[in-house]
């Protein structure tokens, strides 16, 4: 039910990577957008819900996160660096498209699907997995519905995201191999070597995907200072891509139909709801920077931050944007969870307190 920090078995690598490979192979057969990404999540999902054990080796993983934020940073430029300082209004309307996400997932889960107000808002929130699963746990709420509910999203939105570019008249290569001369293999050993420097500093200050992000700034850094340009080769980027799809399916390891068809309902209309209200909030941002709308969902879909990153340099977002935003999502969530969290407890200590004398 969740991404182990610990490897897993070799046997179980194997195995989840030949069931993406089976996965991406149909999917590219169907022509499906992205299909390196979306097969492998779809085949492993299943897989895992007929019973397989999934599982990624930390060690794979790791590196599938440095080849994507090395990428991700390839495309940084004087250009981006300018458009920073248009995006403050795109994260204060992010922190009011969040807060209302909450307050409408905690009241339909609540009144639909018999949640208590702390697992609904836990099960509903946007983002910030590791720290809604550890909450769920140590408050001894019902974790199981509560990942299964996460779980069911960060699918959703996985398989969702490619279509809306299509739909709204954008085109999307179904290959995501980077155009333009190759880097040096030179230096893209540096910045390798500078990404998992600055990952574990970054893990040290408990900055989310550190390994990601420590290699978006070491790429950024090679080709702005121009020490270390170039795009990565196919045969690089595109294995990363489908370790990530299969990284997506792991999550359903070990979870029975049952509990899947007792989450799914509360998953996915949790999730439409989400989508609905970043909808509202990407139109005004789109209109004021003069982005495409579709770039802006993108940036605001309440996905994993790594899928939702990678997807962004699919659909060639403007450099660090959809980054920019899915990091300040989950730091506006680390504020707002333990306040609105706060607030529930006050409220069910109140109604379950005796009434005063008199009253």
């Amino acid at each position: 039910m969740r991404w182990s920090d610990t490897a897993s078995s070799f046997q179980a690598t194997l195995l989840t990577l030949a069931v993406g490979i089976i996965g991406a192979a149909v999917a590219w057969a169907l022509s499906a957008p992205i299909f390196i990404l979306l097969g492998p999540a779809v085949a492993v999902s299943l897989a895992g819900l007929a019973g397989m054990r999934s599982g990624m080796d930390s060690r794979l993983r790791d590196g599938c996160f440095v080849v994507l934020g090395i990428a991700v940073g390839a495309g940084f430029d004087q250009d981006a660096l300018g458009a920073m300082l248009r995006w403050p209004l795109a994260f204060l309307l992010m922190a009011c498209v969040l807060w209302l996400m909450l307050v409408l997932s905690r009241l339909i889960l609540t009144r639909f699907f018999g949640f208590d107000p702390r697992s609904a808002l836990l099960a509903g929130a946007p983002g910030h997995l590791s720290f809604v699963i550890a909450f769920a746990a140590d408050s001894r709420l019902d974790v199981a519905r509560v990942s299964i509910v996460q779980s069911v999203r960060l699918l959703a939105l996985t398989l969702v995201v490619p279509f809306i570019p299509i739909a709204l008249g954008v085109e999307v290569s179904g290959t995501i191999a980077q155009q333009g001369p190759g880097i040096a293999p030179g230096a893209l050993a540096a910045v390798a070597v500078a990404a998992v420097v600055l990952g574990r500093l970054f893990a040290r200050v408990s900055v989310p995907a550190p390994l990601l992000l420590g290699a978006m700034v070491a790429s950024a850094a090679g080709h702005l200072s121009g020490l270390a340009t170039g795009a990565l080769p196919g045969w690089l980027i595109q294995p990363a891509y489908l370790v990530l799809g299969a990284l997506i399916g792991t999550r359903f390891s070990g979870v029975t139909p049952t509990q899947l068809l007792q989450g799914l309902g509360a998953g996915l209309t949790v999730t439409a709801v989400a989508a609905c209200v970043a909808t509202l909030g990407a139109v005004p941002v789109a209109l004021a920077l003069g982005m495409p709308l579709a770039h802006v969902l993108v940036a605001f879909a309440p996905g994993g931050l790594e899928t939702m990153i990678a997807l962004g340099v699919v659909l060639g977002v403007v450099p660090g944007f959809v980054a920019a935003c899915h990091i300040a999502r989950l730091l506006v969530l680390t504020v707002l969870l333990p306040a609105m969290l706060g607030r529930s407890v006050a409220r069910d200590l109140q109604g379950n307190a005796p009434p005063e004398n008199g009253s």
